[in-house]
């Protein structure tokens, strides 16, 4: 396997694409391959390790490649949350639009490599849980626009997308959270001022609200929630579901009867705690394999190569 670091602007490694990429030659002889280019979640706040290798070495069992993106956040460093009962400082930085336009440039960083790599750049998925799966949408609605490629490069349509507990409409999350516990208001009135720089306008709030921005050009996808995810709950899941379905965009719902947010793997492979495993739920990364499967299946040669050099010896 191919592990490098790549930073996406020079002397700062906070920002950074980590490849995870297969290199045996004998399962190489066989073409490139399809990558997923996986987004950890954190609020906008920093980059959750539990949502970020374990991720990509599960796809990388799939016999893909697979990458991290660790785009910028408000404590790149930060392995906890801020003190969200008070107003923390602006960093613009790290807001709106930055972290979606760092999607598009690992993506170009993905396509450049792709030879050197053996990836098929025609065939790279956007994975993305919690923040990082309103980055993923985000870059799933704007992929083809200035406002992710400032009109300086070729747009890189994404495969497919694979969307874990994702927030995905900011007006509506405005409205649950009217009626949310006090914590999760106090949460998001902070990741607001990380991500948008208290910037609550209704052109602000619906301009990263991908489930309002769903054309032709949205890639097929993949979502999974619980129906008890109290901080991000499933009707984000169901309002980008519906407008798939209005758009005719293929896609795949799976909504789990029980567990919290933030639970990755939902196995002891992405948790810390008992509280972040869910077998139930552990069962969405094989169901997001089948769904793969559809676009991404590897195209193999009906019998190995070996058999064939040996009906060539005997002849």
């Amino acid at each position: 396997m191919i592990t490098k670091e790549l930073y996406l602007y020079d002397g700062n490694p906070d920002v950074r694409l980590t490849t995870y990429c297969l290199d045996s030659p004998e399962l190489m002889a066989v073409g490139p391959r399809p990558a997923v280019l996986v987004l950890p979640g954190g609020g906008y706040f920093s980059c959750s390790d539990r949502e970020a290798e374990p991720v990509a070495l599960a796809f990388a069992t799939m016999g893909y490649h697979a990458f991290v993106l660790r785009y910028s956040v408000y404590d790149p460093k930060g392995s906890v949350f801020p003190d969200i009962t008070k107003d923390i400082p602006l960093k613009e930085a790290c807001q709106h639009p930055r972290p979606v336009r760092e999607v598009g440039m690992a993506m170009r960083l993905i396509r450049d490599h792709a030879e050197a790599w053996k990836v098929d750049a025609d065939r790279i998925a956007v994975c993305g849980f919690s923040a990082g799966g309103h980055n993923a949408a985000m870059y799933g609605a704007y992929w083809n626009t200035d406002l992710v490629t400032e009109g300086k490069f070729e747009p890189i349509r994404p495969a497919a997308l694979i969307l874990g507990y994702p927030l995905i409409d900011y007006v509506l999350m405005r409205d649950l959270l009217k009626t949310a516990a006090p914590m999760d208001q106090a949460f998001f009135r902070q990741s607001n001022r990380a991500f948008l720089g208290g910037r609550e306008d209704d052109a602000k709030l619906d301009e990263v609200s991908p489930a309002r921005h769903v054309t032709k050009d949205f890639p097929p996808t993949f979502l999974f929630a619980t129906t008890t995810d109290t901080m991000v709950p499933p009707q984000h899941s169901l309002a980008l579901a519906m407008a798939l379905q209005n758009a005719k965009i293929p896609y795949e719902l799976h909504l789990y009867e029980g567990g919290p947010h933030g639970l990755s793997l939902a196995d002891q492979a992405s948790a810390t705690s008992e509280w972040e495993t869910e077998p139930r739920v552990a069962g969405w990364i094989q169901d997001a394999k089948t769904w793969l499967l559809k676009r991404f299946a590897i195209r193999l040669p009906k019998e190995p190569a070996w058999i064939a050099m040996a009906q060539g010896e005997k002849q």
